[in-house]
C-alpha cells in the first residue's frame, strides 16, 4: 500500500490513539475484519470509553493506519513492543496515513534535526500552516478552529513520542530511531522519512 498523498483534517478527532491502536493491532494481526473488531471492542469495553458512540470510527481509523504501515512486522511490534518503539511506529503509521503529518514531521522536525537546530516554538507550527495554506486549496478552506485544533494535536503527538518534554517545551529532544522501524521505513522505500526520526540515509 502506498502512503496517502492527500491532506485530511481527521486528526482533529483521531489524534494519537496509542492505547487504541495497540489493542486494534492484535485483532488486525489475527485476521479479524473491521466489523468483528468493533464488536469485540464494544462488547468487552476494551477502549474504556464512557460510551460506544466513537468506537466504530476510532477502530476504523486504527485499521486504516495499520494498513498504511504496509508491514506485518511493524504491526506486530506496534502491538507488543516496548512503548517507546511502538509509539514511534504509531507515529510512522500516522505519517503514512496523513500527508499533513508526513510533511510536518519531515519538513519541520526533520529539517531541524538535519540542521542541528533543536529550538521549537508555536512559530514553527504556524509557519508550516501558513505555507501549507498557500500551496493546498483543501487546507486553505479549513476553518481557523480546525487548523488550531490540528496544531495542538501535532504538538501533543510530539510530546507523546518524546520529541518534546511537554506542550510548553521550547527545545526538541534528540530521538533514537528503533531498529525495527528503521528497517520497516527502508522496506517501504520511505527513506525520506528518516530525518523525521533524527536519522539520515
Amino acid at each position: 500500500m502506498q502512503r496517502n498523498p492527500t491532506y485530511g483534517g481527521s486528526l482533529t478527532a483521531e489524534q494519537f490513539l496509542f492505547h487504541e491502536i495497540r489493542i486494534t493491532a492484535q485483532f488486525y494481526l489475527a485476521g479479524q475484519d473491521l466489523a468483528e473488531a468493533i464488536e469485540r471492542i464494544e462488547t468487552d469495553n476494551l477502549f474504556q470509553y464512557p460510551t460506544e458512540r466513537q468506537i466504530g470510527r476510532i477502530t476504523k481509523a486504527c485499521y486504516k493506519r495499520l494498513a498504511a504501515l504496509n508491514n506485518e512486522t511493524l504491526i506486530q511490534e506496534l502491538a507488543f513492543a516496548s512503548r517507546t518503539c511502538a509509539k514511534q511506529i504509531n507515529l510512522y503509521a500516522i505519517m503514512r496515513y496523513n500527508a499533513l503529518v508526513w510533511d510536518f514531521m519531515v519538513q519541520v522536525i526533520g529539517e531541524k534535526y538535519q540542521n542541528s537546530d533543536f529550538t521549537f516554538s508555536r512559530k514553527d507550527v504556524n509557519a508550516f500552516f501558513t505555507h501549507l495554506q498557500t500551496q493546498n486549496d483543501a487546507v486553505a478552506a479549513w476553518s481557523e478552529a480546525t487548523i488550531n485544533k490540528i496544531k495542538s494535536v501535532l504538538v501533543r503527538i510530539l510530546v507523546e513520542t518524546g520529541y518534546l518534554d511537554d506542550t510548553k517545551a521550547t527545545a526538541l529532544n534528540p530521538v533514537l530511531l528503533c531498529d525495527v522501524l528503521a528497517a520497516g521505513i527502508r522496506a517501504n522505500h520511505d527513506e525520506a522519512a528518516l530525518i523525521a526520526f533524527n536519522q539520515w540515509q
